[in-house]
C-alpha cells in the first residue's frame, strides 16, 4: 500500500450540504431558513428563549448558594502513601509534609492543604503534617505506629511570606 492508494470506507464520510447555492440543490433562495423574520437574519442566537413559555431556568427554584470562602484541599488515601513508600518516592523517617508529597510526586498542587482519608491501608509508622484528616486516617496511622499533626496550612504559608518579606527588606 502507498499513500496515494488511501481512501476511506465507502460511506464513512458525506459530502457537505452547500447552501443557497440555487433552486436545483434543494436547500437554495432561503436556505432552509424560512421566509422573513428574526431567525431568517444572520447573527441571531436566542438562547434560552422558549418561545415566550416560562425558560427553564426561571422555572426552577434557586438553591443553595456558593460559599466564596469554601476550602478545596488535595485529597490522599494510605493506600497512596503506601504504595509510595513500598516504590521508594517517600521516605518513612523524618515529618512529611506538603511540601515533601509535591516533591516526591504523589501530589500535584497542595491548593488550600493537604487532606488525609482513610481509603486503603498503612503498615509502616509515618509522622504527617497535613491541612486535615478524618478520624479514621487518624486512627489507622496511629495503629500503624505513626502521627498525624493537624496545622493550618494557610495560616503557616502567611506567616513564611511575611518572614520572607522582612528578610527582603
Amino acid at each position: 500500500m502507498k499513500l496515494h492508494e488511501l481512501a476511506d470506507n465507502p460511506g464513512a464520510t458525506k459530502r457537505r450540504k452547500r447552501i443557497g447555492r440555487g433552486p436545483g440543490s434543494g436547500t437554495g433562495k432561503t436556505g432552509g431558513r424560512g421566509i422573513k423574520g428574526q431567525k431568517s437574519r444572520s447573527g441571531v442566537a436566542i438562547k434560552g428563549f422558549e418561545g415566550g413559555q416560562m425558560p427553564i431556568y426561571r422555572r426552577l427554584p434557586k438553591r443553595g448558594f456558593n460559599n466564596p470562602n469554601a476550602q478545596k484541599f488535595a485529597v490522599i488515601n494510605l493506600k497512596t502513601l503506601q504504595d509510595a513508600l513500598d516504590r521508594g518516592a517517600l521516605d518513612s523517617k523524618g515529618t512529611i509534609d506538603e511540601n515533601v508529597l509535591v516533591a516526591s510526586g504523589i501530589v500535584r498542587r497542595v491548593l488550600d492543604g493537604v487532606r488525609l482519608l482513610a481509603k486503603g491501608e498503612l503498615k509502616t509508622g509515618l509522622t504527617l503534617e497535613v491541612a486535615g484528616a478524618s478520624k479514621a486516617a487518624v486512627e489507622a496511622v496511629e495503629k500503624a505506629g505513626g502521627k498525624v499533626d493537624i496545622v493550618d496550612v494557610m495560616a503557616k504559608r502567611r506567616e513564611a511570606a511575611r518572614a520572607a518579606k522582612t528578610a527582603a527588606e
